[in-house]
Formats: C-alpha cells, sequence, structure tokens
C-alpha cells in the first residue's frame, strides 16, 4: 500500500519543503542559510571561545558536516514524533497507510538535505583550509542511504510515542539538544574521552557518532574508515528500520482515535 502511494507520498512532502519557504524573501535560500548561521555560532562559541577546535584538522569543515548531517536527523526525530497529531485530518478523511506520515516527514527533510550536501562541498572546497576532494566522496550515497533508514525507522517509532504520550513532542527539543553534544557535532569525542575509555566506547556506539565520522572520513579527510564503524552504522539502520517500522505498525488501528 505504502508503495502504491509513493506519488503521494513525494508530492505532499515537496509541497510542504515548498510552502515552508514561499512567505520568505529568500525563499529556498534559508535552507542553506540556516544551517550555515548555526556553524557561525557553533564555531564562535566552540571554536574560538572554549578552543574546542585544538586538535581538529580543518575544523571548519568538521563543523560544517556535523552541523548538516545531525540537523537531517534532529529534523526527521522531532518531526516524525508529531506526525500522526499533525496529519490528523487526512486520517479522519481519507484511507491510506499511516505510515505514510513518518516517512514523509523523513522525505520532506531528505528534499531540503540534498542541496545542502552540494552547498557542503563548495564551502569545502573553498573556505581555507580548502579540501582537495577525493574520490571517497562516493562513499556519501550508502551513507546517505544508511541515515536516511535510520530516519525512517526513528521517525516511525517516535510517531507512535508520540501519538501515545503528546507530552513527547515538548522533550524532543532537550533530547535533540542533548544528542547533538553527544554525537560530537563540534568536538572530538576521541580527544576529549581519551582518559574515559569506558564512556568513550559507549559513546561511540551513538549511531550518529558513526554517520559523522564516515561522513568525515570520506568528505573531509579522504581516509578509509574502520570496518567496525560501517557495520555499527548498517546493524543501526536495518536494526532500527524493521523495529522502528513493525513498532508503528502494530498500533496503525489506533491512529484513527485523537
Amino acid at each position: 500500500s505504502l508503495w502504491e502511494r509513493r506519488f503521494f507520498i513525494i508530492a505532499e512532502s515537496r509541497a510542504k519543503v515548498s510552502g515552508s519557504t514561499r512567505k520568505n524573501i529568500l525563499g529556498y535560500a534559508w535552507l542553506f542559510i540556516n544551517p550555515l548561521l548555526s556553524v557561525l555560532a557553533f564555531w564562535f562559541i566552540f571554536g574560538f571561545i572554549l578552543q574546542s577546535s585544538r586538535g581538529i584538522d580543518n575544523f571548519i569543515g568538521y563543523l560544517v558536516i556535523g552541523v548538516f548531517f545531525f540537523g537531517y536527523t534532529g529534523k526527521s526525530m522531532t518531526g516524525g514524533t508529531g506526525a500522526i497529531r499533525g496529519g490528523a485530518s487526512m486520517i479522519k478523511g481519507f484511507q491510506f497507510p499511516r505510515a505514510a506520515l513518518p516517512i514523509s516527514v523523513v522525505v520532506r527533510n531528505f528534499l531540503d538535505f540534498i542541496p545542502s550536501l552540494a552547498v557542503m562541498a563548495v564551502v569545502l572546497a573553498v573556505l581555507p583550509p580548502a579540501e582537495v576532494l577525493t574520490w571517497r566522496i562516493l562513499f556519501l550515497v550508502p551513507i546517505v542511504v544508511l541515515q536516511t533508514m535510520f530516519n525512517v525507522g526513528l521517525a516511525c517509532f517516535l510517531a507512535r510515542v508520540g501519538h501515545k504520550f503528546p507530552d513527547t513532542s515538548n522533550l524532543m527539543s532537550i533530547i535533540s539538544r542533548f544528542w547533538l553534544y553527544g554525537s560530537g557535532v563540534f568536538f572530538s569525542i576521541e580527544q576529549r574521552l581519551a582518559d574515559h575509555p569506558t564512556l568513550l566506547a559507549v559513546m561511540q556506539v551513538n549511531p550518529m557518532h558513526s554517520f559523522l565520522t564516515l561522513a568525515r572520513d570520506s568528505l573531509l579527510y579522504g581516509v578509509a574508515s574502520p570496518t567496525w564503524m560501517w557495520a555499527s552504522a548498517i546493524l543501526w539502520s536495518l536494526g532500527l528500520l524493521i523495529v522502528g517500522f513493525l513498532f508503528f505498525w502494530r498500533g496503525e488501528e489506533n491512529y484513527g482515535r485523537l
């Protein structure tokens, strides 16, 4: 049923992307300006004031990748939590697989994210120290695919939780911020936790840390990532996609009772 409605999901997602920028003077430019302003703010606080850039090659590039990639998952998480309640009118008026709602949230954020990848590559190639992109940039394709699978599973899981416990939406900004700090977006976990091996091991299991490290190794540094990190990203993506989708599907009959 979801496959039969794939065109509806894409069209609905594209409509919301354009609708969110239509009233702004700069329009689609805000899809790039917002994360770039976030990079500037994080650089000023963490790179300039707190000096967390020490020991990190090309801290600006490190930060750009962290902010853009984490933003993709962060928006999918917060949007997925309110997907069922946000689609209440559609649920009451139409018969369709309810999983289309959290999936459309991820598709919408994916459509926002893809152009930002091009902007990110240009920023890395232009801002000093300019990076020479290598053939390993091709690994961005499987990385984005894995992260998208992870986001779908996460959005589906949180959509049911958000439907059952509406207060969850109020906690998402706090949880997202905690996850942001724990994923090594603007500092190196390996450097900061070198004296705490147990905590370091726990933090490295964080799926967002795997996605960010894989992206930085491929796009920024042009080096091979550890095999275990690829395995971690694959297991998280496949595991959460299956668990999240099945968890959402088992509660589908209750989603009309809003």
